[in-house]
């Protein structure tokens, strides 16, 4: 088997790699890395929620094979959420459908409605299920290089719609933005849907951070209180960030029945559902008390205060994001020439501070890195006095790696010998 597969060829490889293997080995080595890379909430799920994992995984007759669409409770409980937190009317029986978290969805969604050569447009950058769910199954993705939700994205897709070949049969929005954390209101929904009807383009809204938003941040609206957004659209949560709940992997996909039974089809030949213990638990955080949403809400804040002020007075300013558990910061100055990855390598190496690269979200992620608020306060701030150093010594720092990295250009050849740093 000297041939790579097909699907696996399709890929890149991953940008975040490089980072994370670092990050490990210097772990190996007893550094104390601080990790802001990955998305994955640190905080307890709530008590309420784990007891009744406990008293449920205590009966024999929930070991057994549960329901890939997910037990009727469950569905219930989410069109319950869903009338409540949107006062969007859903049916149970054939507008939802359990996932095994959203990306697990968005991947099978793609599976479910995508043809070889079929174009998605996809806003860059942006989690890279969004695009990549679609990639592996033979899609084509129109990157759109814009993300913050107004008339100019508007724009970006009416050229993206006139200037595929074929159309496009799909649009992929994200609000709250992972990784840019902008935040979308009604009114551009309202045009997204009649744009997206006009073009009969499919809409596929990832709301995984719905309930992940700031203070002087209105909570952030479903796509699906559109009038007449049920026509073309299908709209994913999850209850990982929601109730601090990311290893249980449950989410839910929610809409257009046709996208909805699709979906379905597929993941009948897939899989048999969540582990049934998860999805009792599941449904009660959903039925059950809300004032832990607003707890894990109020860590979130916290976290992100801390970050932006002390990270301040270390001489990196980081824009204060209105929502998601996220921020997106701009490279400082002096590092600007060198890209995202240089800067994430070289913040590792000197602060043992790791940060995920922009470019691993899309190339036009470049000069960004996102920072996720998944240490406590302390942390934050013990980070913040590692960058402070690292500023303070950023002349010596990039000198050291314009030496290791070497680059010679041959006459006429153009060829380019690079070390160890300009591979990164």
């Amino acid at each position: 088997m000297d041939e790579e597969f097909y699907r696996i060829k399709r890929l890149p490889p991953y940008v975040l790699d490089v980072v994370n293997r670092l990050r490990s080995k210097k772990r190996a080595e007893g550094c104390d890395v601080i990790d802001f890379g990955m998305g994955n909430p640190d905080m307890p799920t709530p008590k309420h929620i784990v007891d009744k994992l406990v008293e449920t995984v205590q009966n024999p007759r929930t070991h057994r094979y549960s329901s890939s669409r997910g037990i009727p409770g469950l569905r219930r409980a989410q069109a319950a959420y869903y009338e409540r937190r949107f006062g969007v009317t859903l049916n149970p029986e054939t507008e939802i459908i359990a996932t095994l978290g959203s990306k697990e969805g968005l991947a099978n969604l793609a599976q479910a409605i995508t043809a070889p050569g079929d174009v998605i447009i996809v806003p860059n950058p942006t989690y890279p299920i969004h695009a990549f769910g679609f990639i592996i199954c033979g899609g084509v993705i129109r990157n759109m290089p814009v993300v913050e939700p107004g008339e100019e994205f508007l724009r970006a897709v009416h050229r993206a719609i006139k200037h595929s070949v074929p159309k496009p049969i799909a649009l992929v929005l994200n609000y709250p933005s992972n990784p840019t954390a902008h935040v979308a209101d009604l009114d551009f929904y309202r045009e997204v849907v009649d744009l997206a009807k006009k073009n009969d383009l499919i809409l596929i809204s990832d709301l995984a951070y719905s309930e992940i938003y700031f203070k002087g941040t209105a909570p952030p609206p479903s796509l699906l209180q559109v009038p007449g957004a049920k026509d073309i659209a299908v709209e994913f949560t999850s209850l990982s960030k929601t109730f601090a709940m990311p290893g249980w992997r449950m989410g839910f996909a929610v809409g257009n029945e046709k996208l909805i039974s699709a979906l379905t089809r597929i993941k009948s030949y897939l899989d048999y559902g969540a582990f049934t213990p998860i999805q009792v638990a599941a449904t009660a955080a959903l039925n059950g008390p809300e004032d832990c949403i607003q707890d894990i809400r109020n860590v979130y804040q916290g976290r992100r205060d801390v970050l932006v002020e002390a990270m301040g007075r270390a001489g990196w300013d980081i824009p204060a994001p209105p929502a998601t558990m996220f921020a997106w910061a701009p490279i400082p100055e002096k590092f600007r020439e060198h890209g995202a990855l240089t800067f994430a390598t070289l913040l590792l190496e000197h602060a043992d501070v790791a940060v995920a690269p922009g470019v691993g979200f899309g190339e036009y992620g470049e000069g960004y890195v996102r920072v996720g608020l998944v240490e406590n306060e302390q942390r934050i701030r013990q980070a913040a006095a590692n960058v402070k150093r690292f500023m303070a010594n950023a002349d010596s720092i990039l000198a050291e790696y314009e030496r290791n990295t070497n680059v010679v250009t041959y006459a006429g050849s153009g060829a380019q010998e690079k070390g160890r740093a300009g591979q990164v």
